[in-house]
């Protein structure tokens, strides 16, 4: 009788281990993150200039980069308006903006149309953005919510909002959550580019400083604690970096095993 209440005790035990693991790991299919919305039918310029600011904040990610530490400029210092003219101006200008809220609106659909200097590619002369047009993966903000952005940069600053405010029946509601996930990536290299990985990593070919390089994680970190630090971000913050690293609750469990794999084997040397 005993060794049959072990039994039990060890199948139930077993159950309860694997159940919680499925917690734990994100999954392909479960519950999407709660996202706010916005009715387009009841904008009105300021709560459009609001949608605009929690996008910035949100999905839009801006905050990853433009911020204090030198990832790219920090346009909530300056007047974001005025400047956009100056590069306008600038010869090394290559884009076709003829005022700031097109060039706006270019520099994050084209990144690469105008480079601030130092903040280029690593050995492209400052030619090529390392910023992802935010139209495309991982991103994919629509034409609304760019230009909602764009309205944000404006009003900020204290400057007239030139963006008009979309129609009611332009899309049925705008979502300032967290962006939709692309299609599942089949490669750790697709993966790391479709969560945005080389935007605060060295990895691959990208350099940044915003983040731990993971050109070595292999010979710093276990499988499992790699495994840890994407599920719970937040966990473990590694000394000398803040605590910026965004959660992934869209990353599938084979996308997630993918990227583990890969870095367990990055054992380079830090550039």
């Amino acid at each position: 009788m005993s060794a049959l209440f072990r039994a039990v005790g060890f199948s139930v035990a077993m159950i309860l281990m694997f159940a919680s693991v499925t917690y734990v790991l994100p999954q392909v299919k479960g519950e999407a993150p709660e996202e706010e919305e916005m009715d387009l039918g009841e904008l009105t310029m300021d709560s459009f200039v609001e949608m605009g600011e929690k996008l910035y904040q949100g999905k839009g990610t801006c905050t990853l980069c433009h911020n204090s530490l030198g990832r790219a400029p920090d346009l909530l210092t300056y007047n974001v308006q005025a400047v956009s003219l100056e590069r306008i101006a600038d010869d090394r200008y290559q884009g076709k903006a003829g005022d700031a809220e097109s060039y706006l609106r270019e520099s994050m659909k084209q990144p690469s149309a105008y480079v601030v200097e130092g903040f280029g590619k690593k050995g492209s002369n400052d030619t090529e953005s390392p910023m992802p047009a935010v139209d495309q993966p991982p991103t994919q903000l629509s034409d609304i919510e760019i230009d909602g952005i764009i309205a944000f940069l404006q009003k900020k600053d204290g400057n007239p909002v030139t963006v008009a405010l979309p129609s009611a029946d332009a899309a049925p509601a705008v979502d300032t959550g967290p962006a939709a996930a692309p299609a599942l990536a089949q490669t750790a290299e697709e993966a790391i580019a479709k969560f945005g990985c080389a935007a605060c990593h060295a990895i691959l070919e990208s350099v940044s400083p915003v983040g731990p390089s993971l050109k070595d994680v292999g010979t710093r970190l276990p499988p499992d604690k790699i495994r840890s630090s994407i599920i719970d971000p937040k966990a473990d913050i590694a000394p000398g970096f803040p605590p910026i690293m965004p959660e992934f609750p869209n990353m599938a469990l084979a996308e997630l095993e993918l990227v583990v794999e890969f870095l367990s084997r990055q054992t380079g040397s830090q550039p």
